[in-house]
């Protein structure tokens, strides 16, 4: 039993230490992913030029008005009203190429995720094209709620249609950039998730077309503060801190120290154990 515990503990140490010096995917930033799609020749330069404008902790305006899938209006703040974070995309739906890689990047992660949409957080998908009605949206939300194969996803995703002055207040609000480029009949945009707390502010921004499912998962755990999630879940945050550069939560340094020197503490103070139950044994 003695060795066992002792074995643990060298584990620890070793799994901490490989942790630190583990590399991380692709660097992640808050750039342009404009896909031309069907467009001619070369991407114009004002399609380049949009990008996030990171805004955190920003406030959402809960109050404004759109459409959802079945024609009905509704105001934003009725997806932050049960206390679960919302994982928010802005986009289009006759987008040729890209929002539905970011759709359906988001569904392939959530279906890797063990907490449930509807149950423990919303999808909100927000039209950036006022032109867009309910049928499309209807349309791609059964899409995404076969994919997703759960029976809760009904319930989880949302998507909404609206007038362009409140599109336009949303994506501000965000920090969000889209254009309408008139040589492609397209807009560009960034490819890009931003998970919100349950009172509609900026948490997190997921950048990219594929999005890790333990990044996401933490995101909306530390998103909701702690209310969704494992005590796992909550114990890894505070080993973890999100590093922007590689999109993915990374464990901290000074947590890293931390844990190390306790691990450290617990291993000699399990080494002294079992040398002493040894000399007592010897004795005998």
């Amino acid at each position: 039993m003695k060795f066992a515990v002792l074995h643990f503990l060298l584990i620890c140490l070793m799994t901490s230490a490989a942790l630190a010096q583990s590399g991380g995917p692709q660097a992640q930033s808050p750039t342009n992913w404009f896909v031309g799609g069907n467009m001619p020749g070369p991407t114009p330069a004002d399609a380049k030029s949009v990008k996030i404008d990171e805004h955190p902790n920003a406030q959402l305006p809960l109050d404004l008005s759109f459409v959802d899938e079945s024609g009905k209006a509704i105001q934003l703040k009725q997806y932050f009203a049960n206390g679960k974070p919302v994982v928010l995309q802005l986009g289009y739906f006759g987008c040729p190429m890209l929002c539905s890689l970011v759709s359906q990047a988001l569904v392939d992660s959530l279906k890797d995720v063990k907490l449930d949409a509807g149950t423990d957080y919303q999808v909100v998908y927000v039209s950036i094209d006022p032109s867009e009605g309910p049928g499309m949206a209807q349309a791609k939300k059964d899409a995404y709620v076969q994919a997703y194969g759960r029976a809760s996803g009904a319930q989880g995703w949302h998507l909404l249609t609206g007038k362009a002055p409140q599109i336009r207040q949303l994506a501000d609000a965000a920090g969000f950039e889209y254009l309408w480029i008139d040589s492609a009949q397209q807009f560009s945009h960034p490819a890009c998730l931003i998970v919100c707390t349950p009172d509609g502010r900026v948490s997190r921004y997921l950048y990219g077309v594929r999005y890790d499912s333990p990044t996401v998962r933490l995101s909306l755990v530390e998103a909701s503060n702690g209310k969704i999630g494992t005590t796992a879940d909550r114990f890894t945050l505070t080993c973890f801190q999100y590093d922007g550069t590689q999109g993915r939560y990374a464990l901290a340094a000074i947590n890293l120290m931390k844990a190390g020197g306790a691990l450290s503490v617990l291993a000699v103070g399990g080494m002294v154990f079992w040398f002493r139950g040894e000399g007592e044994a010897d004795r005998r």
